[in-house]
This record gives structure tokens, C-alpha cells and sequence, in this order.
């Protein structure tokens, strides 16, 4: 066997206040999701601490669903019935011998594992808007980061161990496993508790971020590519009605030894001089620091810090994923929406995201597009506004994130994945006898 090195989350790191994800919670009160719109249907929660916890539970329980870390706005993951988490797993973080991947805690967040990876000279490939969330849940979702060349977090999996409804312990890895691999990265919760995932890792690196301020459309419009070619990873931030883009976030990876200049313009949007939230109302006290400063991977690929609430945290997301070859068509069709939309949002953020092979993601065989909205938190009057913007981007085959809201036909949703036929039949070999099924999954994956 390889030797391979063991690094050992601290306990102070594990109990932190700011990263649990049951901070404020108790039993018997409500199970709420992070940002307070859901309310869990059950207040059963089992903590399990090991894969052999797990195994134990899967085979005693006929109905539950994995609790992660509760960023997701709709009910992807609850449960009438139990819950069960790995979030306080006590387990090793285990780089390989060649330094090409790491294994963890499927339950650790991504704020956790990736200031461990740095120290030890390794990065990964992508990270999300904020590292709150877990590797599993994120995984899971095909939760996605930015980035032309970059594909969302899940394709940095290149194994997995999963307990599956008959309570058995599987290895899956992309070597040997092919498409029954492909079919469980983005398992959406209905084939098994995750326990371990394996990412694939790269040396570490240093980045640092600019935001230029007041991009017009039409500027856009004309050099949308280009544009997002401007760094390692791009978002364009816009709230429709002020009629532009009012801050793009460029994030680029430090070579060695260059010696950059930002330009003091992008198309006519002018480099800002000072930190900015993407909400513009909002200090950007709980935002990674920009203004061209360097840092670690993990403190600019993200736009929020880890020891802070992300973003509003009293909001609503939705997020709809659109071929990259319609980009511009697709930001034109909700542009015309501005008088609509705008009342009920705090921002829109808009980045890339590269093509992938795993069935269930919205990315793939499709570079694509993600036109992402942060609501206010008013359920109903952004129900109202959803259908609108799904019927305009209708003529794109526009995919919802897993997670966030929307309000897509069930029949709508299934017709945009090709594989789904496929991914019910694995479904039945590993949950047979249904006890990872919920009220989402009735609808969305096993409803014809």
C-alpha cells in the first residue's frame, strides 16, 4: 500500500461556532435551512460519526434523508421522516502519496478543508461563491463556482464511498467505474449517504481579485467572450433596472514572476477603488479582499469569507444554466424583464462554467451559462415572477440549479436530461426499497 499523509482536523476547527451547521439550533425547536425560508418537516436528526454509524442506521431505518450543511433553498433534502448528517464525522483528511488527490469527511466544508489543502502546498481547481458548504451537498447538487475552462466542484470527484439502501458500503472511482461513476457524482440524494469523496488536487497558487464598475449591455452585448476571458473566473453583477452590469468581478491566478497592470477600464466600466459587495447596499466587511491584492486560492476564488454570514443570508436563490453558445441571447431575454424583476431582487450574478459528463449536472455536454438571482425574501411575489423568466428563457433549455427555487413543470425538468431514464434504473439498484425518497424526488425525478 502507498503511504499516504494524514492531516487531522483540529476539534476547535470542528465545533467552531461560526462553521457548525446546527449553530443555534436545539432539539425539539424547527430545523431551518441557512437562510430561514424552509422549514425541515422533521426534527429527528442522528449525527453519525463514522461510515460504520451510517451503515448501521441505513439498515434500521426504512425512510430519512442526509442533512448537509442546509444551503439549499427548496426541499431537494428533507425528510418527513429522519434526518441523518456526517457534518460532525470525526475523520481524516488523507492526500495521496503522489499529491494528486485528497479524500475527505464528505460532511467537511469547503472553508474547512481547503485553508488544510493550502498549507500543505495543494489547491483545488474551483470553489463556490461562499465555502460554507459541504463537499457532499455541493457534489451532490453539481453546485459550481466559475470560470470558462473550469467545470463546477463536482468534477474535481474522482472517487466516492456511499452506504446504499441495503445499508451495504460501495467504492466508486472514475477509473474504474465509468458510467455507473458518472451517474453518482451528482446523485441529487436518492442513491445513498455519501461518507468519503475524492477530489482531485493541483499544486497551490495565489490569486488576486479586480471589480470594475458600470458596464453597459450593449458593451456586453458586443464582447461578452472576451469579457469572461479577462481572468481565471469572471461574474457580472447587475440588478437590471440601473441598465447595466454594475461590477464585474475578474479573479485571476498569479503567474510567477509577471509583473500585471490592471487596465483602468473594461469596455468603459471603470476599475473600482475601493472593496465592494455584491449587493451594492450592502459593507464589503464579509466579502474576500480585492483591489488587485494577492492571496491564497481559497481567499479570492470565493466571493465571501468564511467567518461571516454569506451574502444577505435573508434572501432567496434561483439559478437557471444556459448553453454558453446563447449567453448573450439568454441575458437579453431576462434584460427586458428589468420593470419585473427588479423590485423583488437585492442582485443577479452571471458567470460560466465549463462542460462536464456527469449525468444529472446542468452542465452536461454543455459549456454553459448560469444566470443567478438573489431575491428578497418574499416567496409570493418571486413565484410570480419565475414562470415569466423560465418561459423567456424557455427557447434556450434553460436547466434550474438542484437547489434553489423555481417552478419548472416536473415534465419541463425531466425533458432537459437526456440520461434521467438511466439514472432512475441505477436508482433502483441502489435504493430499492426507496428510503432515500422524499417529496422532491416523488416529483422531479420519478414522476412521469
Amino acid at each position: 500500500m502507498k503511504k499516504r499523509t494524514f492531516l487531522k482536523i483540529s476539534s476547535a476547527l470542528m465545533t467552531a461556532p461560526l462553521l457548525s451547521p446546527l449553530s443555534g439550533w436545539a432539539t425539539g425547536e424547527k430545523l431551518k435551512n441557512w437562510a430561514g425560508n424552509l422549514e425541515y418537516s422533521t426534527t429527528k436528526l442522528y449525527q453519525a460519526k463514522s461510515t460504520e454509524q451510517v451503515s448501521e442506521f441505513v439498515k434500521k431505518h426504512s425512510k430519512f434523508k442526509v442533512l448537509g450543511t442546509r444551503h439549499c433553498f427548496n426541499k431537494i433534502a428533507d425528510s418527513k421522516d429522519e434526518f441523518i448528517s456526517l457534518t460532525q464525522a470525526d475523520e481524516l483528511i488523507e492526500i495521496s502519496s503522489d499529491g494528486k488527490t485528497v479524500t475527505v469527511n464528505s460532511g467537511l466544508k469547503y472553508g474547512q478543508l481547503s485553508p488544510v489543502l493550502d498549507k500543505k502546498g495543494y489547491a483545488l481547481h474551483n470553489l463556490a461563491s461562499l465555502p460554507h458548504i459541504s463537499v457532499a451537498g455541493a457534489c451532490a447538487t453539481a453546485t459550481h463556482g466559475s470560470g470558462n475552462k473550469n467545470g463546477n466542484l463536482s468534477t474535481a470527484v474522482s472517487g466516492m464511498e456511499m452506504v446504499t439502501g441495503t445499508g451495504e458500503t460501495i467504492k466508486l472511482t472514475k477509473e474504474k467505474d465509468g458510467q455507473e461513476f458518472l451517474a453518482a457524482v451528482v446523485n441529487l440524494g436518492a442513491l445513498g449517504v455519501v461518507t468519503k469523496v475524492t477530489l482531485d488536487i493541483q499544486p497551490t497558487f495565489e490569486m488576486n481579485q479586480y471589480v470594475y464598475q458600470n458596464l453597459s449591455f450593449e458593451k456586453l452585448k458586443d464582447n461578452f467572450e472576451t469579457i469572461e476571458s479577462k481572468g481565471y473566473s469572471v461574474s457580472l453583477f447587475t440588478n437590471w433596472q440601473s441598465r447595466d452590469i454594475a461590477e464585474v468581478w475578474v479573479k485571476r491566478k498569479i503567474e510567477k514572476g509577471e509583473n500585471y497592470t490592471p487596465d483602468a477600464e473594461l469596455f468603459g466600466a471603470k476599475l473600482a477603488t475601493k472593496n465592494l459587495h455584491p449587493i451594492p447596499e450592502l459593507s464589503a466587511e464579509n466579502c474576500t479582499v480585492q483591489m488587485g491584492v494577492p492571496g491564497p486560492w481559497y481567499e479570492r476564488m470565493p466571493h465571501f469569507k468564511m467567518g461571516f454570514t454569506p451574502s444577505s443570508g435573508v434572501e432567496l436563490q434561483s439559478e437557471y444554466f444556459v448553453p454558453r453558445k446563447n449567453a448573450v441571447e439568454a441575458i437579453m431575454a431576462v434584460y427586458k424583464l428589468a420593470d419585473l424583476v427588479a423590485p423583488h431582487l437585492m442582485t443577479t450574478e452571471i458567470r460560466t462554467i465549463a462542460a462536464d459528463d456527469l449525468w444529472m449536472s446542468p452542465c452536461y455536454k454543455q459549456d454553459s451559462v448560469a444566470i443567478h438571482f438573489t431575491w428578497k425574501q418574499d416567496w409570493p411575489n418571486v413565484s410570480k415572477v419565475l414562470p415569466v423568466i423560465e418561459r423567456e428563457l424557455a427557447p434556450f433549455n434553460a436547466r434550474p440549479h438542484w437547489g434553489k427555487m423555481f417552478t419548472m413543470a416536473p415534465a419541463k425538468l425531466q425533458s432537459l436530461y437526456d440520461k434521467l431514464p438511466d439514472f432512475q434504473e441505477v436508482i433502483k439498484e441502489y435504493d430499492p426499497q426507496g428510503k432515500f425518497r422524499n417529496g422532491f424526488l416523488d416529483m422531479y425525478i420519478y414522476k412521469s
